[in-house]
């Protein structure tokens, strides 16, 4: 899959076949979702989880299902999220959970919460149900000691979230960080969020739980800002996006006692220069606040030379019904293309300079 015309092609017949409902499912289930998601239920993913573990790999659940907007999808959604949580209480080789908010709420209501306006009495009773939702899941994290992701997702919904995740953080972080709010680093105010969450965490005396990724909304918030005429919040180029990044890294890095993190990417030149700031600090390469972590099917070279080395790696294994994680599919499969040149041998010799320093 790594000719991008050959995805792009791919992509579009298969749509045309489930559009036909052509019985194609079993040749999707063998190839590109055996590539990139672990199974249809959690079951289905044990022998995912057991090859990641024998490369000592973790592995992320994710219920990629992206379901409809009522509460009989809502409350599917939140049972699979809460057994995602038990499982991983149960299986050490799973050190994160993860959801969206948008699994569990409306998303007219997180986008009208963050107006000026707010919310109207009439919503306000369904979103007040969304979020005791999101305090039972946030609370059994916390009762069972599983770290829990918060995913990122629009701009126009993202205040919202990262309003309801601070609180759940000032609730649950007190011990150790348990709640994890997701920063995308292709905005361009979110450095300075990043930075402002660490000083609120300090001020208030909670642990910073932080995901950093560079972002996934990229064709959607440039369409909307363009459709309703306004400054698109993200940065012009991929050069300022990933300064915003390697810099929001080191930041949480410098504050390592405070803040712990997970870089979600499968650059490089991020993961390099994290292994060099740790080696200069002399922080051991298997240090709980730091984890490094990639798509399953994706940058396996980064995964399996870091875990090796003794880093804490992880992988996001998507599960779900076949034709409800398509969407996923197709994003997934479109990345990969794009990523898939990318040389290991750089990596491979810098992870051998790390050891040599270790071993001098």
């Amino acid at each position: 899959m790594n000719q991008n015309w050959l995805v792009k092609l791919g992509t579009f017949f298969i749509k045309l076949f489930l559009f036909l409902h052509f019985p194609i499912k079993k040749l999707i289930k063998s190839t590109i979702f055996e590539q990139f998601c672990g199974g249809e239920t959690i079951q289905e993913c044990k022998q995912t989880i057991d090859q990641l573990q024998q490369g000592k790999i973790g592995t992320i659940l994710d219920y990629s299902v992206e379901g409809e907007e009522n509460e009989k999808s809502f409350q599917i959604t939140k049972h699979e999220i809460l057994k995602t949580i038990q499982k991983a209480h149960e299986n050490q080789a799973i050190p994160f959970a993860v959801f969206k908010m948008t699994g569990i709420f409306q998303a007219d209501l997180l986008e009208e919460f963050q107006t000026e306006s707010g919310l109207t009495e009439d919503n306000e009773e369904a979103f007040q149900h969304s979020k005791e939702i999101l305090i039972e899941i946030c609370q059994l994290a916390y009762d069972l000691k599983v770290r829990l992701f918060i995913d990122a997702e629009e701009s126009w919904l993202q205040g919202t979230i990262d309003t309801l995740t601070y609180e759940m953080m000032e609730r649950f972080n007190h011990e150790t960080a348990i709640i994890f709010n997701t920063f995308q680093m292709y905005r361009v105010d979110m450095l300075e969020n990043l930075t402002n969450a660490i000083k609120a965490a300090k001020d208030k005396s909670y642990f910073l739980g932080v995901k950093l990724v560079r972002g996934a909304y990229l064709e959607k918030e440039r369409q909307r800002a363009h459709e309703e005429e306004y400054s698109e919040p993200l940065h012009k180029d991929k050069e300022h996006t990933d300064q915003d990044f390697n810099s929001g890294m080191l930041a949480c890095l410098t504050n390592i006692e405070l803040v712990q993190f997970c870089i979600g990417t499968h650059n490089e030149y991020s993961c390099k220069l994290l292994l060099e700031e740790m080696a200069t600090q002399q922080i051991p390469h298997n240090h709980p606040n730091i984890y490094f972590a990639q798509l399953l099917g994706m940058s396996d070279n980064i995964s399996y030379n870091l875990a090796s080395a003794g880093y804490n790696v992880a992988k996001y294994v998507p599960y779900g019904p076949v034709e409800s994680v398509m969407p996923y599919l197709f994003r997934r499969a479109e990345e990969n293309s794009s990523i898939a040149g990318q040389t290991s041998r750089e990596f491979t010799l810098l992870l051998n300079e790390v050891k040599r320093r270790k071993n001098a």
